[in-house]
């Protein structure tokens, strides 16, 4: 059976002046076209293939090797390639572009500008649409997740309150502003740690991880940066936290306990004006 809107392994099933047929040996139902363009240099008949597959122009399944933005019950930020009076079209890494019909978009979207958006599979038309409507999709109820659990994250968008986060592509959570330390975007991905579930269902995630396991890589920061300083830090316990935000990008808490960490190691000396590299 063909999962449209995710990636198969299918069989090469025969070779045509049109393409490559791909699908399951028992049945020709759900065979499925790699186009010419899309045809590996080398392959043998019975060979397993791995194919997105998608609807085509006129809405029959077709396989490709390129890797979409996005798959099936999947967020993403991507980009409004052209409107019209139906709806927008997104590129999402296809030849054909992804449709949002007008009833899904959260606000009109404009072309050219870039939106989160979930990719469903429409039951009534069988076609694969996005949507910017995108809390319906999320759920935070029934929540099975730990304290200091690394998770994946997605950035949603960046409020005065901190940095909405899609986690594990089905819940929503937040990261406070002060808790983090490198320059995010919308659309970016990368690893979370789960700080605090609490009893409404709320997720407060960290971008580095908590406690012990975060004193190593954050002595290391330290170390570095000292190498790139000739041996010296104008930093100390008295220095603000906003200049150690600055500097290592790391909390003063977290600074203060890589700092004690390398003095035990005898790694680091510390003076009045600053840290000594050893």
């Amino acid at each position: 059976m063909l999962h449209i809107g995710e990636f198969n392994t299918l069989k090469i099933l025969r070779d045509t002046k049109v393409g490559l047929f791909l699908g399951s040996e028992n049945t020709q139902e759900d065979d499925v076209l790699l186009p010419n363009k899309y045809v590996p240099k080398e392959f043998t008949i019975g060979d397993d293939l791995t194919v997105f597959v998608y609807l085509d122009h006129e809405e029959r399944p077709v396989a490709t090797t390129l890797k979409p933005y996005i798959k099936l019950n999947e967020f993403a930020h991507l980009k409004v390639n052209y409107i019209n009076k139906f709806g927008a079209f997104l590129d999402w890494g296809l030849e054909k572009d992804l449709f949002v019909p007008f009833k899904e978009q959260a606000r009109p979207m404009e072309e050219g500008k870039r939106y989160l958006v979930y990719m469903f599979l429409d039951e009534k038309t069988n076609r694969l649409v996005a949507s910017s409507k995108t809390n319906q999709f999320l759920n935070n109820e029934n929540l099975d997740l730990q304290r200091n659990e690394e998770v994946d994250i997605l950035i949603s968008h960046i409020t005065d309150a901190g940095i909405n986060v899609i986690i594990n592509q089905k819940h929503k959570g937040l990261a406070y502003k002060n808790e983090v330390y490198d320059a995010v975007k919308p659309g970016m991905k990368t690893k979370g740690y789960i700080k605090n579930v609490r009893p409404d269902g709320k997720i407060d995630v960290l971008l580095r991880k908590i406690g012990v396991e975060a004193i190593e890589p954050s002595s290391q920061v330290i170390l570095d940066e000292l190498k790139a300083n000739r041996g010296f830090l104008r930093l100390t316990d008295n220095s603000h936290p906003e200049d150690i935000k600055t500097v290592l990008k790391m909390s003063k808490k977290n600074f203060k306990k890589a700092v004690g960490n390398l003095y035990k190691q005898k790694l680091i000396e510390i003076k009045e004006d600053g840290i000594y590299l050893v």
